[in-house]
């Protein structure tokens, strides 16, 4: 184990504890630690702020332990647990427990059809696909596609929820669920065509002096993910879309890990109920729609 001590800022000087497997300019280059870092900070600094609730007794960074971290491909830093020592000088502390990933994208992809099998049967990025029949203003036959994987940390080996991914050198959504996407329907997402709902939702700085990150914090309590959503629709030929939705059943072969569905967007908040990104998606597409901003 090393320890070191971060550059000082506002005269704090704190210390932070390292395993072995670990260097201070692996963790100083973790984008993931400098992002929760830096907003810590500044949301500590407000209560410089006579007006700010803890101003009396500010709580103050004393020291961080990371506990463990997981390497993607054997050097890339993935994931780090860590414990942040957050207390005032009466020594009240506030939990500290962090589980850093950083951020993700979540899309909701719309197309209006018919009800689908599995959704009916059963049960980031939001995609909405509709039909081309009818009139581009109406809500009617849309769906949205979800995918369904395993999810080892909820128990599950099929989940259904957004896709999620991320926006390649390109502009183009990218990752494991895009791919899916691309070689079952052939439809690629630019990012040029994809409405970001949570800026039109939560504008910057949002009447709060704190400069948190622009999205979705789906677990606050432990986790420093946060999620923009975006929204990409799609109007296609109803005979394309009835063909997807033949295939598109959520029905895995042997050994696949992932594959879609689709799924009504009336009943999203349903069928989608156990993923927190489908639930998160419907809310903004719905708030957005009524006050006329989508």
């Amino acid at each position: 184990m090393s320890t070191f001590t971060l550059p000082k800022k506002d005269s704090d000087e704190v210390t932070v504890n390292l395993p072995d497997n670990l260097s201070q300019h692996q963790l100083l280059s973790f984008p993931a630690f400098q992002t929760w870092l830096s907003t810590l900070r500044h949301s500590l600094s407000g209560q410089e702020n006579l007006s700010h609730t803890f101003h009396a007794a500010p709580y103050k960074l004393r020291h961080i332990d990371i506990q463990s971290v997981d390497f993607f491909g054997g050097k890339r830093v993935g994931f780090i647990k860590l414990q942040a020592h957050v207390s005032n000088d009466q020594g009240e502390r506030l939990p500290g427990s962090v589980f850093l990933r950083g951020g993700s994208v979540g899309i909701l992809v719309i197309a209006p059809y018919a009800l689908c099998p599995i959704c009916a049967d059963n049960r980031l990025w939001q995609l909405i696909l509709q039909p081309d029949d009818v009139p581009e203003t109406t809500e009617d036959e849309k769906q949205v596609i979800l995918t369904i994987q395993p999810r080892i940390p909820a128990g599950s080996l099929a989940l259904a929820e957004l896709p999620a991914g991320m926006l390649d050198d390109s502009g183009t959504f990218a990752g494991g669920a895009a791919k899916e996407i691309a070689e079952e329907t052939g439809l690629e997402i630019p990012a040029k065509d994809l409405i970001n709902m949570t800026e039109l939702a939560i504008p910057p700085s949002s009447g709060t002096d704190e400069h948190l990150q622009q999205g979705v914090y789906p677990s606050p309590g432990g986790c420093d993910e946060f999620i923009p959503f975006f929204l990409w629709q799609k109007r296609v030929p109803r005979g394309q879309l009835r063909q997807w939705q033949g295939k598109l059943t959520g029905l895995r072969e042997h050994g696949e890990k992932i594959t879609l569905t689709l799924c009504p967007l009336s009943q999203l908040w349903k069928h989608g109920g156990r993923d927190a990104k489908s639930l998160a998606a419907w809310a903004l597409y719905h708030g957005l729609r009524q006050e006329g901003k989508i």
